[in-house]
C-alpha cells in the first residue's frame, strides 16, 4: 500500500523523525513544505534542476530514522503529477520492487520519474545495491518509454543526484 506524505503542523511530533529541530523551526520545515507542494501542483512549474528536486526532496526526506524510497511522476514537461512514498524499511534498507513502481508509474500516466531514498546514516554516498536498484529501474521503465531523471540520496543535510555525478 502507497502512501502520499505530507508533513503538516499536527504531525510534528512523529516520533520517526529525528527532535533535532526545535518545534518552532519544524513548523517552519513543514509551512515550507506546503509552500512548495502548492508551487509544483499548482502554477504548473517544472523542476529542470538537480538543485531544485535536491532543495524540495531534502525537506521531505531529512531527519527520518528510516529508509524510505519515493517517486517523484512527471509528466512530459518535467511537471509534478505526484510525490509518492513508495517503500519504507529499516534504519539501514527498504526492499525496492520494481513490479511495484511500474504500475503505480502506470496508474499516475507519468512520462518521466525521479527516485529518492534517504540514508538515515547521513552518508549521501550510492551503495552498489542503491546503483544496482536504479539500473533495474531504468532498464524496466525505459520498456514502457518511461524516463529516469534522476535518483537523489538525502543523508545529514545533503542530497546526492546520481545524473549529476554521470551516474544514472
Amino acid at each position: 500500500m502507497t502512501k502520499q506524505l505530507s508533513l503538516f503542523a499536527d504531525e510534528l511530533d512523529d516520533d520517526d523523525r529525528r527532535p533535532a529541530l526545535s518545534r518552532t523551526d519544524r513548523i517552519l520545515v513543514a509551512k515550507a513544505i506546503r509552500c512548495l507542494e502548492a508551487v509544483y501542483r499548482t502554477k504548473g512549474d517544472c523542476l529542470t534542476s538537480p538543485q531544485a528536486t535536491r532543495d524540495y526532496l531534502k525537506l521531505k526526506l531529512y531527519g527520518l530514522s528510516y529508509e524510505v524510497f519515493v517517486c517523484l511522476f512527471l509528466d512530459n514537461r518535467h511537471r509534478v503529477i505526484r510525490y509518492e512514498e513508495l517503500f519504507k524499511g529499516t534504519i539501514d534498507g527498504a526492499s525496492v520492487h520494481p513490479r511495484e513502481v511500474i504500475r503505480r508509474v502506470i496508474e499516475t500516466n507519468a512520462a518521466a520519474v525521479i527516485f529518492a531514498h534517504n540514508h538515515p546514516s547521513g552518508v549521501i554516498e550510492p551503495s552498489q545495491a542503491d546503483l544496482r536498484i536504479t539500473q533495474r529501474l531504468k532498464d524496466a521503465l525505459a520498456l514502457i518509454d518511461v524516463r529516469v531523471l534522476d535518483h537523489l540520496i538525502v543523508g545529514e543535510g545533503e542530497a546526492n543526484s546520481l545524473a549529476e555525478r554521470g551516474l544514472l
